[in-house]
C-alpha cells in the first residue's frame, strides 16, 4: 500500500512529493522545507533537520518517514526507526537522485510521476552538457569563518562537473576549511552559495580582495545541493550562469 500519512525531514524531497501530486498525504515537514512556501503554513511542522521533535513525529502516527543521511540526526533516526518505516537516502551523485526518486515514487505509489520527472532531468542534463564549456576551475564556499568549501564525495561536487566546474578542493573530504591567507592559486570562479549561509555582496567584495584575478557569483545553493525534482530547473540555471 501507498503512504498515506508521511512526514518529510528533507526540504529537497518535501519538494519532491509535492511535485509527484502529494498533498494531504504529507502531513509534517521542517522550517526548512521551503517549497511549496504554502506547506509551510498548511503542514505540522516538527522542527529542524538536524533538530526535529521526536514526540511530535510520533504523535503524528505515520506511515512513513523521509530522511537523509547527512541531513538528518542519525541518533534520532535510528529512535523513530524502532516504531515507524523509515526511507533514508544517501545523495553523492545525480544518478543517486534519479534513483531516490524511482524510490520515492515507488513508496507513494506514484511511479508513473516520478518517471516523467526523472525522464525531464535526464533531458535537462544532456541539454546543459552539449553547451557547457569544461575546465572551469573554482571554490565553491558553503561558509565563512571559518571559510568552507565542499570536497570531491559530496552532491555539490557532482553538480559542479556537470557544470563543467573543476573544483580545487575536490581532492578533500566533505567540507573541507580554507585557509585564505595561504591559497596561492587564484581560481576562475569563485561561486558563493545561498545557503546554508547566505553569502552576500559584501562577501564578495571581500573575497575580491583575496582573489583578484577570480571571477565571482552569488549562486542559488538550491540548484547545487537540492536533488530532489528541483534537477530539472537545476541544469537549467547552471547553463544561464555568467561564465564565460
Amino acid at each position: 500500500m501507498p503512504a498515506k500519512r508521511i512526514v518529510s525531514l528533507v526540504p529537497s524531497q518535501t519538494e519532491l512529493l509535492f511535485d509527484l501530486g502529494l498533498d494531504e498525504e504529507v502531513i509534517g515537514i521542517t522550517k526548512f522545507c521551503i517549497h511549496p512556501e504554502r506547506w509551510l503554513k498548511e503542514k505540522i511542522i516538527v522542527g529542524g533537520t538536524k533538530n526535529f521533535h521526536i514526540d511530535k513525529i510520533k504523535a503524528l502516527q505515520p506511515d512513513l518517514i523521509i530522511a537523509n543521511k547527512e541531513e538528518n540526526t542519525k541518533e534520532l533516526i535510528e529512535e523513530l526507526a524502532i516504531d515507524f518505516p523509515i526511507y533514508i537516502s544517501d545523495i553523492n551523485t545525480v544518478d543517486d537522485a534519479l534513483q531516490m526518486i524511482s524510490d520515492v515514487g515507488i513508496l507513494v505509489g506514484k511511479e508513473e510521476q516520478s518517471s516523467q520527472i526523472i525522464s525531464e532531468i535526464k533531458q535537462a542534463r544532456i541539454s546543459l552538457s552539449n553547451q557547457i564549456k569544461k575546465d572551469k576551475s573554482c571554490y565553491y564556499f558553503i561558509w565563512k569563518e571559518p571559510w568552507l568549501t565542499i570536497g570531491g564525495d559530496t552532491f555539490i561536487h557532482a553538480i559542479l562537473e556537470e557544470a563543467g566546474f573543476n573544483s580545487l578542493s575536490k581532492h578533500q573530504l566533505r567540507y573541507p576549511e580554507l585557509d585564505l591567507n595561504n591559497l596561492t592559486t587564484q581560481p576562475d570562479y569563485l561561486l558563493l552559495s545561498s545557503e546554508p549561509y547566505p553569502f552576500k555582496q559584501s562577501d564578495a567584495d571581500f573575497l575580491q580582495t583575496k582573489f583578484p584575478d577570480s571571477k565571482i557569483l552569488l549562486v542559488d545553493g538550491t540548484y547545487f545541493s537540492w536533488y530532489g525534482s528541483r534537477l530539472i530547473k537545476a541544469f537549467t540555471y547552471l547553463s544561464e550562469l555568467p561564465i564565460q
